[in-house]
């Protein structure tokens, strides 16, 4: 597949192995990914993940703020295939029509389940059984392609956004080097998808970060789960932000949005249907730690009596 003209679109470090891949087996002619962005409290412009592995091999990188709007310079490529992977962009439909083997996305669901932004993390946090990845080709509108093949996975009860997220992008890259294949041979498979079974997902909302201990033990340690280890749960003591990186679950009676267990080794609060146990914990400005180390360095006594939102 050496002669195969491709440009690649993709942002984050999901996206990494299936550049890597497309740069081993074709003839990676473009990466186009999104905007530098500046990034921590020093504000320092930082490449995307995608843009420095592009670098690192020498490829030409393109950042247009508005793909919709300037997309020129992929058109005068003439690539034989465009692939995207967690680009960030919906892609104009002159692109989705310019290569002969079309415009293929590789998301990180199995869909018509989990359209959008955030499939990854909502396929720990709304307790989905299994999810995958699902190679596409792309039309106008947000992961409503036909779907050429598909990787499955059960998710396991520990699992984590961090740990999901590895699994499905190198499997992500293999199925996608497999798919090539029939792709350019034209012989793959092209699936309707079923929208009467479809879910969509969007960007996680700041809001949506904050745990709600009205709810389950369980839908709570889906939300740690599926918000780690970026951007993490958080909640509030006494008004001060503090985020959780793990925790566990008991199911018993207890007092809710309460500190119900504190010791110097441990702290639960009391949820709707049992007590939820931080195990680590990243309080603000400061890195994370063991629960039991954040607790060293407060006065139990007078924690006790925190009111926790």
């Amino acid at each position: 597949m050496k002669e195969l003209s491709v440009v690649f679109m993709g942002t984050p470090e999901f996206a990494i192995p299936v550049l890597d891949m497309l740069i081993k087996n074709t003839n990676v002619k473009l990466v186009v990914s999104q905007p530098d962005k500046l990034v921590g409290r020093k504000k320092e412009l930082t490449f995307s993940p995608v843009k420095q592995v592009a670098l690192d091999n020498n490829i030409e990188v393109f950042q247009p703020r508005k793909i919709r709007e300037d997309y020129q310079k992929i058109l005068d490529i003439n690539p034989d295939i465009i692939i995207t992977c967690a680009y960030g962009q919906i892609i104009p439909k002159i692109l989705i029509d310019a290569p002969k083997f079309g415009c293929i996305n590789v998301h990180a669901s199995l869909l018509p389940k989990l359209r959008g932004a955030s499939p990854i993390n909502h396929a720990i946090i709304d307790g989905y059984k299994k999810t995958g990845v699902t190679i596409m080709y792309m039309d106008e509108n947000m992961d409503t392609g036909d779907i050429i093949s598909t990787f499955e996975y059960e998710i396991k009860d520990d699992e984590t956004y961090g740990s999901l997220s590895k699994v499905l992008s190198i499997n992500g890259a293999i199925l996608l080097e497999n798919t090539l294949k029939d792709i350019i041979n034209n012989c793959n498979k092209r699936i309707k998808q079923d929208d009467s079974l479809s879910t969509t997902v969007y960007t996680i909302k700041r809001e949506e970060e904050h745990i709600d201990f009205n709810k389950s033990v369980i839908d709570i340690d889906r939300l740690v789960r599926g918000l780690n280890p970026y951007p993490l749960a958080n909640l509030l003591i006494d008004n001060i932000e503090y985020k959780i990186v793990s925790g566990h679950y008991e199911i018993k009676n207890c007092v809710q949005n309460k500190i119900n267990i504190l010791t110097k080794k441990e702290m639960a609060i009391g949820c709707r249907d049992g007590l939820y146990y931080i195990d680590i914990i990243k309080p603000s400005g400061k890195k994370e730690m063991p629960i039991k180390d954040f607790l060293n360095g407060v006065d139990i006594d007078s924690f006790k009596n925190k009111e926790i939102k």
